[in-house]
């Protein structure tokens, strides 16, 4: 738990909102502590606010090291005049990313948006996940996990956004701490990428010392918070600071900034909180409800700007199956003979039908076509 906890002992009669996913900071027996139990005012938080900013800083920090072309030592090179092309370049093989296997633990906001970047990538993409998520993970075409341990086995890259989940009062822990252990680094492929930019506390930093030592992992990018204290620094990433000595250059360490945004968004994010506060007060009604619904309240759907709340991840997904469908047009339109163009239709029948399906199945979940069921037929017909 960090310096910045609301304590127990804080009151807020009328619920809170926590400006973010996390609430293990939000303490307050008001609502039951972070967990949001048996509380007498509604805890709430604001999802999806942040999760294109860090997924798109979870690729930066893969970037850094994957393709590994050492961008620096060139451009430094090229500068002084010491490289040519013809002769030097054979010197400085790179190992891609596309069709590595890349492992995302969790699927909430941000997860869905690493792995859409991951997938834009041409990477193998493996989700663990609850299994309620099992056949939307299936339906866009990448790999799901029971375990972290099964998404870690052969995976190049894995990167972390479960949350710390309960916290357990009387173990003074989180459900999640430690979650990625010994057992789960073991499996990943040797020289792989893990990158943490969700809570510094679920990693357990022996098993990653060890597997820093053992070249298990090659490169680890940790973003969490740390805080100014009186006797040193404080928080869930303090404890990766013991392994610099000796790791150095095989670590990034960010302060919880990965998922800061532009003013904009953090605008949106406090008037989304002030309106889920007035909507409490004003008409008992709760959105992106944290825990327990305390008695006089109604929950209602998600009003984020996730894709529950929105239809901008539709749009982008649509567009995403369009653009299969418009390489194909190209194709045909690019062969001059009616045989030729025939057997392009004939050779690519399945991907026109898988088209067609997942374009249904997107409109659909969104309620924008009705579910399909069986036609009635007149009297007589």
């Amino acid at each position: 738990m960090s310096d910045a906890d609301i304590p127990p002992e804080a009151r807020f009669a009328l619920g809170g909102v926590r400006i973010g996913t996390g609430t293990g900071n939000m303490g307050s027996t008001s609502w039951g502590g972070p967990n949001g139990e048996q509380g007498k005012a509604p805890l709430m938080n604001t999802p999806g606010i942040n999760a294109r900013p860090t997924a798109q800083m979870v690729f930066k920090a893969l970037l850094r090291v994957a393709p590994d072309l050492p961008v620096e030592i060139l451009h430094q090179k090229v500068v002084d005049g010491l490289f040519d092309t013809g002769k030097n370049l054979i010197d400085y093989p790179t190992e891609k990313v596309d069709g590595k296997r890349f492992a995302i633990l969790g699927y909430g906001n941000i997860g869905r948006e690493v792995a859409r970047l991951a997938k834009a990538f041409g990477m193998q993409v493996v989700i663990c996940a609850r299994a309620k998520h099992k056949e939307s993970i299936l339906q866009k075409g990448y790999g799901y996990a029971e375990s972290p341990a099964v998404a870690a086995s052969g995976a190049d890259v894995m990167s972390v956004h479960l949350g710390l989940g309960r916290y357990d009062g009387s173990k003074n822990k989180f459900d999640n701490a430690d979650l990625v252990d010994q057992s789960v680094m073991s499996a990943l492929n040797d020289n792989a990428v893990l990158i943490n930019y969700d809570r510094g506390e679920l990693v357990n930093i022996k098993a990653l010392e060890e597997a820093l030592s053992s070249g298990k992992i090659r490169h680890a990018a940790i973003d969490a918070d740390i805080f100014a204290g009186v006797d040193g620094p404080t928080g869930p990433l303090v404890p990766y600071l013991s392994l610099l000595p000796k790791h150095a250059g095989k670590l990034a360490l960010l302060p919880h900034a990965a998922a800061d945004t532009d003013h904009p968004t953090r605008v949106a994010g406090s008037k989304l909180a002030v309106d889920q506060i007035m909507d409490a007060i004003r008409t008992s009604t709760v959105s992106n409800l944290k825990g327990e619904l305390p008695e006089g309240y109604d929950a209602r759907r998600s009003e984020t700007n996730s894709e529950f709340a929105t239809y901008e991840d539709l749009v982008g997904e649509l567009r995403e199956v369009s653009e299969s469908l418009l390489r194909l047009l190209d194709v045909l339109e690019a062969a001059s003979e009616h045989d030729k163009r025939s057997g392009i239709i004939d050779q690519n029948l399945a991907l026109l039908e898988c088209i067609d399906v997942e374009r249904h199945s997107l409109l659909r979940a969104k309620g924008l076509l009705p579910t399909l069921g069986k036609v009635s037929t007149p009297a007589g017909g």
